[in-house]
């Protein structure tokens, strides 16, 4: 049953803006990480058709793996691979995130080059439909392989992605909501030719253009019990093909993305980032508020209160702009 204290949120049109947003974000990701995909594995045998030393389909023997994010002693395999990573990095003098990488599985499985090319964190990752939209769109930006695609209009929407995960009281405001639109529709328009991109962009456009009116639960006139059909509850979401239990799902799938991501960050520093603890206490705060979230996330709810570290789910972490 959908709780009175989630159409409280959805009427608050910050808050409802900030669920919108993101829930634009997750259709994104369903729309790109099978495109991604495909993409990546054209990109791995490229280099090995490209490097007469790849082509001789030699395996790792030695099981090279990263210490920390540094790679040490790597095998002559594995170091031609990781020359060929490097030649293909659009940021050569950054930090690449070797952490991610198994290198020994580098010329047998595509998806741990792609990881090479994405932000911390996701060592665990094995496909791209593990990963949110940020890390694809980090992946987009990094290697060369996506170098048609304008990569201002992609870190465009990497920079709103992460405005609004970082929102301390997760409200945006009409006219960043415009911005956003601009931005996603930038992006996707370079994208059209693919069918999946072009229906992701048509269910945001019509997320977006649609006003979800909320109305409390009613109560049944005969005996008495509030109604349990909440599929009349949301007016604008039905039109954009979404019930009310839909929305209180993705908003719980938003609320742990980011959640984990702040957890995910705070553990990474030693000491951990003021900033940071100061927004995962907030958002502790609001999740101890509202009687529904405190039931959802009552697991994590009783960890943070206890001071023990949550275990970090792959492909949420924070996605930075820049590969660091």
């Amino acid at each position: 049953m959908v709780h009175e204290e989630f159409f409280a949120r959805l009427n608050d049109i910050g808050y409802k803006n900030w669920v919108k947003a993101g829930c634009c974000l997750l259709k994104i990701k369903d729309g790109l990480h099978g495109y991604v995909n495909k993409a990546m594995k054209c990109f791995h045998e490229m280099l090995i058709n490209n490097n007469h030393v790849l082509q001789k389909g030699q395996r790792c023997n030695y099981d090279c793996r990263p210490k920390g994010n540094q790679l040490y002693n790597l095998c002559k395999l594995c170091e031609e691979w990781r020359a060929e990573i490097l030649r293909h990095h659009t940021n050569r003098t950054g930090v690449v995130n070797w952490g991610n990488c198994k290198p020994c599985l580098w010329p047998s499985h595509h998806w741990e080059i792609a990881k090479a090319y994405m932000p911390r964190g996701l060592a665990s990752v094995t496909g791209g439909e593990q990963c949110d939209a940020s890390a694809l769109l980090n992946l987009i930006t990094f290697c060369d392989y996506f170098s048609f695609i304008n990569q201002c209009h992609v870190r465009e929407v990497i920079g709103k992605r992460n405005e609004l995960m970082h929102s301390c009281e997760m409200r945006v405001s009409a006219q960043w909501m415009d911005q956003y639109r601009r931005s996603l529709d930038q992006l996707l328009g370079q994208l059209r030719h693919i069918p999946e991109l072009a229906a992701t962009g048509r269910e945001i456009h019509k997320m977006l253009s649609v006003d979800w009116t909320v109305s409390p639960p009613r109560v049944d006139c005969m005996d008495g019990l509030e109604t349990d059909d909440v599929s009349q509850l949301v007016d604008g979401p039905v039109q954009a093909g979404l019930e009310a239990g839909d929305v209180s799902q993705l908003e719980s799938v938003l609320l742990r993305e980011r959640l984990q991501e702040l957890l995910h960050c705070t553990q990474l520093q030693d000491p951990p980032d003021p900033q940071g603890l100061q927004e995962l206490q907030g958002l502790r705060d609001f999740l101890q508020s509202q009687r529904d979230l405190g039931e959802k996330f009552q697991t994590e709810l009783l960890s943070l209160g206890s001071g023990e570290p949550q275990p970090h789910q792959t492909g949420t972490a924070a996605q930075p702009t820049e590969s660091n």
